[in-house]
């Protein structure tokens, strides 16, 4: 069969069988059986799919990903955040927005402590939108701070679709991890930016309030108190990567470790909020690892069918600039984003993409970088973007849906200019990681 066919084939069975409403993990473990029995011969081609599974679940490189969604679950459910946010309230003098960029500081020191961006936004709604609301802001301000922020979890490390990226695109994942730091700072910059400018503009969207005197005193002390300890954990996930002091495997060990032991120490971590973490990671992990298998045999499949060498064939006739070729795959990436999630995007692009941009000779470091800013633009996008429906969850009841598209569109937009800024400025992704490289 040409190969042509082979990715029609995959692709219209794929996209029927989401129709019928089956989850997206099971559709794409449906959909491999399928190709492993037909394109490799019958029962042998299953054979080959168990194969696949196996090697591919037992490898040491997937171990972050559940000690990751472990380290925000423990958040989640021990109600540190709350804590973390009074905190670096009283750190925010008068200005403008100033709980809107409460959010965004917010939602980068959660990044440090949480691998998922549901888990984020899902803490920041709950304890910011409803000061914001008796504060008089406005939508654009409540809520599109605080899913934009609260996406940033997928850059700053831990981040398990950013292991997840690596792994499938056979890209060094402590690189990686270390990569996205920078694009995630320069993401936060951005959103503050923004908020300010605009609260400038239009005051009445983000009204002035008198502010609380809190002495320096206090506010130094409860620093050291709640801030400082999770020096500790970034140093726990990021410092022993980037030292080459452990892999990412130990970092997220330790990360959690320092997650667990932090909410110990604050006396917020009960054994139901343990088991209600642990069994939250399971479920999420369970759900996820089904796709990374299915991922692994998909590209097996697009390989053995002549599709990766042809799709490589294609492009090397295309009259277009290697850039414009990158462009491109974006703006597929973004088209997909408005219909599936993180983790199918994934699945569904990598294995075409990763051969191409290898034939192009960019950096797969890179790259991953463009595409998980992609991915989170996917988290804001409608129609289904997961972010959009939970913050309608912690949204007061007069909240529409269509409220919630128009206050996540700006940092859509904010997205896409950190996108346009790694390419023409690729060191923002690849001066870290040359500094831990000549560090070792």
């Amino acid at each position: 069969m040409e190969w042509q066919y082979v990715i029609l084939f995959m692709f219209v069975s794929l996209i029927v069988l989401m129709l019928t409403g089956l989850p997206i993990a099971f559709c794409f473990f449906a959909v491999n059986i399928f190709a492993g029995y037909i394109f490799f011969g019958g029962m042998i081609g299953l054979e080959r799919f168990y194969g696949s599974m196996y090697s591919t679940l037992i490898s040491f490189i997937f171990l972050p990903i559940p000690l990751f969604i472990l380290m925000g679950e423990v958040l989640f459910y021990s109600g540190l955040a709350p804590i973390l946010i009074k905190t670096l309230d009283k750190w925010m003098g008068r200005m403008p927005g100033r709980l809107s960029l409460l959010a965004v500081g917010a939602g980068t020191l959660f990044s440090t402590l949480t691998g998922t961006s549901i888990a984020s936004v899902a803490m920041l709604g709950s304890a910011l939108v409803p000061e914001m609301e008796q504060r008089g802001y406005k939508k654009p301000m409540t809520m599109g701070p605080i899913m934009g922020s609260g996406n940033l979890a997928m850059f700053i490390p831990p981040s398990g679709l950013a292991v997840l990226c690596g792994a499938l695109a056979h890209a060094s994942i402590g690189r990686l991890l270390i990569a996205i730091i920078l694009p995630g700072l320069l993401l936060a910059a951005l959103m503050a930016a923004y908020i300010i400018i605009r609260c400038l503009i239009q005051p009445d969207l983000a009204p002035s309030y008198e502010v609380s005197r809190t002495s320096f005193s206090v506010k130094v002390r409860e620093f050291i108190k709640y801030i400082l300890p999770q020096s500790i954990v970034i140093f726990l996930v990021i410092g022993v990567i980037f030292l080459g002091i452990a892999g990412p495997g130990e970092a997220a060990a330790t990360g959690a470790m320092g997650v667990i032991v932090l909410a110990l120490c604050y006396k917020k971590l009960s054994w139901q909020a343990f088991m209600n973490a642990v069994m939250g990671t399971v479920k999420v992990t369970g759900m996820l690892f089904l796709v990374i298998a299915s991922a692994r045999f998909f590209s097996e499949v697009m390989a053995f069918s002549g599709a990766t060498a042809g799709m490589a064939a294609i492009v090397k006739d295309i009259q277009l600039s290697p850039m414009m070729i990158i462009i491109i795959m974006q703006l597929i990436v973004l088209f997909l984003g408005c219909f599936m999630d993180p983790p199918s995007i994934m699945m569904i692009t990598i294995p075409i993409f990763i051969p191409i941009v290898k034939f192009l000779g960019f950096d797969l470091i890179w790259f991953c970088v463009l595409l998980l800013i992609n991915i989170e633009i996917a988290m804001i996008t409608p129609p289904f973007g997961v972010s959009l429906f939970v913050m309608k969850g912690v949204a007061t009841k007069d909240t529409t849906m269509v409220d919630v598209y128009k206050a996540g569109f700006p940092f859509v937009l904010l997205s896409l200019l950190a996108m346009a800024l790694i390419m023409i400025f690729p060191k923002l992704v690849m001066w870290l990681p040359g500094i831990m490289m000549r560090f070792r």
